[in-house]
């Protein structure tokens, strides 16, 4: 029995909405940290990346995720969506872009330590996982392939 009533359509685009927003951050971060690591530690440049670093983790990643999941765990109940098999699929890529956004916050806070364990080019093709969960996540929820 549905709860969500009129509200639905409403919690749907909140929720896409807010993947959106998520999405355009975890494609933004790593651009940052590629930019971030060619300045010196320490110098004025690195203290402004680390600040625009943290900024877009707190007014636009952190929000978004727990908004995303918020909205999304409300729509799941709402369909049964535990009974399909995509849904398992869209749920095991959104838990993995979970991680990623867990590994941003903690390479943002390694990079204001002064460290880079990355290089450019390993940044620049984590930059594709955001991309690739997308399309994956997508074509779980609209094909419905199983």
């Amino acid at each position: 029995m549905p709860y969500l009533g009129a509200a639905y359509l409403w919690v749907k685009a909140a929720h896409v909405i807010f993947v959106i927003f998520l999405m355009a951050g975890l494609f933004m971060m790593p651009r940052f940290f590629v930019y971030h690591q060619q300045c010196p530690v320490g110098s004025d440049e690195d203290r402004k990346w680390i600040d625009r670093e943290r900024r877009l983790l707190k007014i636009i990643l952190n929000p978004s995720l727990l908004l995303v999941w918020v909205f999304g765990l409300m729509l799941m109940v709402e369909i049964g969506a535990w009974h399909f098999g995509w849904f398992h699929l869209k749920l095991l890529f959104v838990l993995g872009l979970s991680g990623y956004h867990g590994w941003i916050s903690g390479y943002a806070k390694k990079l204001a330590r002064g460290e880079r364990p990355l290089s450019e080019k390993q940044l620049r093709l984590l930059n594709e996982i955001p991309g690739i969960a997308a399309a994956v996540i997508v074509i779980a929820v609209i094909v419905k392939p199983f």
